[in-house]
């Protein structure tokens, strides 16, 4: 690069230029440009399969934690990313040998500790090594979330429909393994995917990561090495970096300043960054709301879902197990176009994340809406595929924009806060159907208002991401 201090200040970003510290914003410019003269290459298409196996593992193992997501923006995105995967696959396959269901609840509280960090982990260092002309791929990754469900129910319709215990029957642990198969499917499917990751494929640390944390030589080393693994070439030097800070205002790196580094991890400094000023704090507020209200819309009655079928279509006569796994599968497959249009919508002009999300999150309520018109249980199903392919576009989008609305030195904090409001608000679900009578439409009218709310919530974020670069 013959003009290190122009080259790649002036492109347009998600976030606008000067609202967050000018030195990263200028280095992170510089950063967007290399990896943009890099392009797409096979590095990033080994990362976009391995990535999507963290999607896959949201929906196999639909849970209530993110207590690993915190550390990402601490100690890096490499460990969080190789150390998921394993810890869902090794509790999720011990839990199948639970003898009780207070056992059954330790071992998924264990594998939810692996399943909550994946996304957040995974979003952020797939978006970190994107070009920004690819960004929209982050989108497409959800179809992996979809085709999941769609083997998840696959896998769920032979065992738990064949070798489950009927209500009201004397139930034997030897005529009740149905369950117990599915988890130790669900877990191998998890550690095939961790050896995958972990054995098959070399991830490389953030470069904008690494620059956040002053080690900026490292970051141009990574550069250069996904430039090497594309078959390519990149002209940064540290020399374009360094002109970012003329001052040279970075860490120390002596004994004590190391030490005063690790206990600084432990403050507040990347929260604080998140509302450092008022549209900042704006943007954090709004897309955590949206989080939160969908965390308790989609599992208030998504998760209850097969119970409402099951007792709505056993007053039609037509209750089975068989129909009622049969109607999830049919309602899974409909998700997976839903995620492939949903990176097509994102791309269009003047309408972009905010648009898509807007329409897809407001549409998935008033489709909930509408499955209380049902009277008949083709209707129903009818609905709730109109339902599941709205949800699945809205999930798509959201789970793009909510890191591309963050700079690289906080996002996974960000993700964290948002995703943890969601799954803090997915906790009240079924705290409110055991109070709620779920033989009756109100869940249903419930999570259609919060579908609804969230999607004008949508309309008034500060941020558009199409088109423009993540800092």
């Amino acid at each position: 690069m013959s003009s290190p201090q122009v080259i790649g200040l002036d492109d347009e970003t998600v976030i606008p230029k000067g609202t967050i510290d000018p030195v990263y914003e200028a280095k992170a410019r510089v950063l967007n440009h290399a990896i943009q003269e890099i392009g797409m290459g096979w590095y990033q298409w080994q990362l976009f399969i391995v990535v999507g196996f963290g999607w896959a593992n949201d929906n196999l193992w639909p849970v209530v934690t993110s207590l690993i997501r915190f550390g990402c923006d601490v100690f890096g995105r490499r460990w969080a990313f190789n150390s998921t995967l394993g810890v869902t696959a090794v509790f999720g396959i011990i839990a199948a040998g639970s003898p009780n269901f207070t056992a059954i609840g330790c071992f998924a509280a264990l594998w939810s500790f692996g399943v909550g960090g994946n996304l957040p982990v995974d979003s952020a260092i797939f978006l970190e090594f994107l070009p920004g002309s690819h960004q929209y791929l982050l989108t497409i990754l959800s179809v992996d979330w979809a085709i999941a469900q769609v083997i998840a129910t696959l896998v769920a319709w032979p065992l738990l429909g064949n070798l489950t215990c009927q209500e009201d029957t004397v139930c034997r642990r030897s005529e009740n393994m149905g369950w117990r198969y599915f988890v130790i499917a669900m877990g191998g499917i998890s550690m095939i995917e961790f050896f995958i990751r972990f054995a098959l494929f070399t991830i490389y640390e953030s470069p904008k990561y690494l620059m956040g944390k002053g080690r900026d030589e490292d970051a141009v080393r990574i550069v250069h090495e996904v430039a090497r693994r594309n078959g390519k070439t990149s002209n940064l030097a540290l020399a374009d970096l360094q002109a970012c800070d003329p001052l040279g205002t970075g860490p120390r790196t002596d004994a004590a300043a190391a030490l005063q580094r690790k206990l600084e991890k432990l403050d507040l400094t990347h929260v604080r960054a998140l509302f450092a000023n008022k549209k900042l704090a704006y943007s954090t507020s709004l897309i955590t709301a949206v989080w939160a209200f969908i965390g308790l819309a989609y599992p208030l009655y998504n998760a209850f879902l097969p119970y409402i079928q099951a007792t709505r279509g056993a007053k039609f006569g037509d209750g089975s197990t068989y129909l009622t796994y049969r109607n999830s599968l049919i309602i899974a497959v409909l998700g997976v176009p839903g995620a492939l249009i949903g990176g097509f919508l994102v791309q269009l002009p003047k309408f972009g994340r905010r648009g898509t999300l807007a329409a897809s999150t407001t549409l998935t309520g008033v489709f909930l809406y509408a499955s209380t018109t049902a009277v008949t249980s083709e209707a129903l199903l009818g609905w709730n595929c109109a339902f599941n392919f709205f949800g699945n576009v809205l999930y798509a989008v959201l789970y793009a924009y909510t890191p591309e609305i963050f700079a690289t030195k906080d996002r996974g904090t960000g993700n964290a806060i948002a995703a943890t409001a969601n799954r803090i608000f997915g906790i009240m679900a079924p705290i409110i159907a055991m109070f709620a009578n779920l033989q009756t439409s109100a869940p249903v009218y419930t999570s259609g208002a919060l579908f609804i709310a969230a999607g004008l919530i949508v309309t008034i974020l500060p941020f558009e991401s199409q088109g423009k670069a993540s800092l």
